[in-house]
């Protein structure tokens, strides 16, 4: 995996100074700071191009790729805070915020700049040096805080922040057509499609005709292949990129499917 699986870390991410595409799950509410580097984060329908100083909220429950970069002679760096179901649940009943609607947004909702946000990532960096057996207490009270910056800079996420509903019940072909190289377990998908495990296999089959382990592999394979014999892309550029977490694990299926090693596949014309 590469360093962007930190984002459900709390801590500061430094990452390294090479271009890295990652696709990802989001589970939890994520809010994200780059701090230096470029970064551009796509959810399907549209790219979001975050530079130094740049702040954005990325919403539970979403399938996004990463592509992170840096600038010449500059680390890239980033700071992911994850705001968890349990503590908004709280937060709610606590001071009271409801979500009141249901916000069509995509996944990714840039934040503005502002000064008390900047403030509040120098002042939690203190927190998170420090190694005092209620180090946890202290960083929960900084969640709370920056929730309340966020709801002061923009009220509407209310209604995001606060919507805990599962996910609805889409159309399974088109979804898994556009999200076959995101590496999620059948139960993940299962659930972000709005079914339950059994459902989702018995649909499945019924949209495509196979098991969906078998067809994610082959499509994942085939779409390997592509891009090492039409792009000219090395094996290890496009492991990550069609859902596979271990190169060996990909070269093993790779052969077993096409009689051939990926590194000997060539680009054709």
């Amino acid at each position: 995996m590469s360093d962007l699986k930190h984002l459900n870390n709390t801590q500061q991410i430094i990452l390294n100074n090479k271009l890295t595409t990652d696709v990802r799950f989001v589970s939890e509410h994520t809010f994200l700071y780059v701090v230096s580097g470029l970064l551009t984060i796509c959810d399907g329908s549209m790219g979001h191009n975050l530079k130094s100083g740049d702040y954005c909220l990325i919403k539970r429950n979403s399938l996004v790729k990463f592509v992170k970069s840096s600038l010449v002679a500059e680390e890239f760096e980033i700071i992911g805070i994850q705001l968890h179901s349990d503590l908004l649940k709280t937060f709610s009943k606590e001071y009271q915020y409801t979500a009141q609607k249901r916000l069509k947004e995509g996944s990714i909702i840039n934040i503005k700049s502002d000064a008390l946000l900047q403030n509040y990532l120098e002042s939690r960096n203190l927190y998170e040096n420090l190694h005092r057996k209620d180090r946890g207490h202290l960083l929960n009270l900084k969640n709370k805080e920056l929730i309340f910056l966020l709801l002061n800079l923009n009220p509407d996420l209310q209604n995001v922040l606060f919507n805990f509903d599962e996910p609805e019940k889409v159309d399974l072909e088109d979804y898994m057509n556009r999200n076959y190289k995101y590496n999620l377990s059948l139960s993940q998908f299962s659930y972000l499609t709005g079914r339950s495990l059994t459902s989702f296999k018995r649909d499945f089959e019924k949209a495509f005709n196979k098991a969906p382990g078998r067809w994610l592999l082959d499509r994942r394979l085939n779409e390997a292949r592509i891009l090492i014999e039409k792009e000219g892309k090395k094996p290890i550029e496009v492991y990550l990129e069609v859902g596979f977490e271990d190169l060996s694990h990909f070269s093993f299926a790779f052969k077993k499917a096409f009689g051939a090693s990926p590194k000997k596949i060539t680009k054709i014309g």
